[in-house]
């Protein structure tokens, strides 16, 4: 079992950086991957980015590559997302999540979400 809370949405101009934590409470959160994954307002979640979970690698949307960043620390059994140069386009409902392979798009866990609105 993992749970995961998400904190750092704020309100942000456009332009500016952001970065969201992700804590996770479990033992076994190192054997996962974690993906972030962002739901705007009537529309459907969509992928952002996602990291193995030694941290060795790292994937992301094109939507936001070279703009986005996915870390972790697993010694603090931590995720964050490094948001720069942000659009109003980015505004959503961040979530992530623990994603049992690297490979698929599987999702085991979901936190509950932190809201992130940029405005022009």
């Amino acid at each position: 079992q993992v749970q995961l809370v998400e904190s750092g949405g704020v309100s942000v101009q456009a332009g500016g950086s952001l970065r969201l934590s992700c804590a996770a409470s479990g033992r076994t959160f190192s054997t996962y991957a974690m993906g972030w994954f962002r739901q705007a307002p009537g529309k459907e979640r969509t992928f952002v980015g996602r990291i193995t979970w030694s941290g060795g690698n790292t994937y992301y949307a094109d939507s936001v590559k070279g703009r986005f960043t996915v870390s972790r620390d697993n010694a603090k059994n931590t995720v964050y997302l490094q948001m720069n140069s942000l659009k109003p386009e980015d505004t959503a409902v961040y979530y992530c999540a623990a994603m049992p392979s690297i490979i698929s798009m599987r999702v085991d866990y979901w936190g509950q979400g932190t809201q992130v609105t940029v405005s022009s």
